[in-house]
């Protein structure tokens, strides 16, 4: 089990538990062709899509298997996207609102989360899953510090498209051994 009441706070940026109160947000930043066309979430995304994506979310985490966090500001609540940590996969996935891109919020964002899991959850190697023509997540990648991995892609199919997912990996600072 994931404890409720997750806050993630550092680098302008605040990560916190989606509520009931985002869900006008969370069409504003999910109904964009852009991620509905990289991300397995529902086209189109409306109302009752995002009341299913927080169900899901909350389920998820108090099963112990995902943390789904709204990316926020440290001087605005609002969210502007999401990031995600999937426990079983070790994997970490994000979305921004198309308003809120080029702003580095998905970096700082990524960072912020990578750090927590590796501290909190003790994952020794937390990765990302991305498209060779995905310019702004590889962007992400390297900011963040992840390195690719040399490894087969893997093959997802979703609405009717299929399309490969190369690895990146981070992995958690080793401490310096005794003197």
């Amino acid at each position: 089990m994931i404890p409720a009441g997750v806050r993630l706070d550092g680098d302008g940026v605040v990560l916190r538990e989606w509520s009931e109160r985002d869900l006008d947000r969370m069409v504003e930043i999910f109904d964009d062709p852009e991620i509905a066309y990289r991300v397995p979430v529902a086209t189109p995304f409306d109302r009752r899509a995002a009341e299913a994506h927080l169900d899901v979310a909350r389920r998820a985490q108090a099963a112990g298997e995902r943390l789904c966090l709204a990316i926020t500001t440290a001087d605005d609540d609002r969210a502007r996207g999401e990031v995600m940590l999937a426990l079983a996969t070790r994997s970490i996935g994000y979305v921004v609102g198309p308003a809120h891109r080029g702003l580095g919020l998905a970096s700082r964002a990524v960072r912020l989360l990578t750090r927590h899991a590796h501290e909190v959850f003790a994952l020794p190697t937390v990765c990302l899953q991305i498209e060779a023509d995905n310019a702004g997540s590889l962007a992400v990648a390297r900011a963040t510090g992840y390195q690719p991995v040399d490894s087969a892609p893997e093959y997802v199919e979703d609405k009717g498209r299929r399309y490969a997912l190369h690895r990146w990996e981070h992995r958690a600072p080793t401490s310096p051994g005794p003197a």
